[in-house]
Formats: C-alpha cells, structure tokens, sequence
C-alpha cells in the first residue's frame, strides 16, 4: 500500500522559517519524482515545487522560487520542503503528492497518490 505521510506544519510569524517532511513507503522511492502542492482556504490546489527522482534537479512555482527549497533523502524514503521567508499568503495545507512526471506540475490528474495534508498557518 502507498502511504504518504507528511509532517512538520504549524503556526509561524510572517518571515520565519519552517520545514515540511513527507515520509513515503508502498513504492520504490527513488525511483519516482515527488512534488508539494498546496490548497490555501477557500482556493484550488496549487502546484508548489517538484524535484527529479534522483535529488539533484527541481522546479519551483514563481510565488516560492527563492524562498523555499525542495529536497528529498532517498535513503530514508523522506521528502522535504524547507519553507524561508514565509508570507500570510503562504497559509495553506501542504500536500506531499507522486506525480507521474517530473513535469507534471498542476495537471492534477497525473498525481497518482496524495498524503493527508499538514497545515502551514503564517500569521502574527
């Protein structure tokens, strides 16, 4: 069985800092590219970020490049979201998904699993 599981969310000020892990298992991993996309209230989802299967190659949404990094440890199964600089408008739930592509971006129907969610609240 795939599971995705993510973790790491919580309240933060507007300009802290905070850092997302998704742990995956039912599937090999590293041999998959993995994505973060994310559903501010009352929005549709929006892609955030994708990195290759191997770690080395990523892309980002023009609302996060700069500030927030993707990564992955494909020896531990865990994907990553280092989230810098953060804005109110960042305040969404952040999902871990497996896309069927490195450039499956927001073509929503190529993710074929999806992890429950974890909040990212940035607020003062």
């Amino acid at each position: 069985e795939v599971q995705l599981v993510e973790s790491g969310g919580g309240l933060v000020q507007p300009g802290g800092s905070l850092r997302l892990s998704c742990a995956a298992s039912g599937f090999t991993f590293s041999f998959y590219a993995m994505s973060w996309v994310r559903q501010a209230p009352g929005k549709g989802l929006e892609w955030v970020s994708t990195v290759n299967s191997g770690g080395g190659t990523t892309r980002y949404a023009d609302s996060v490049k700069g500030r927030f990094t993707i990564s992955r440890d494909n020896a531990k199964n865990t994907l990553y979201l280092q989230m810098n600089s953060l804005k109110p408008e960042d305040t969404a739930v952040y999902y871990c998904a497996k896309p069927k592509s490195y450039l499956s971006d927001s073509n929503w129907r190529q993710y074929d699993y999806w992890g429950q969610g974890t909040q990212v609240t940035v607020s003062s």
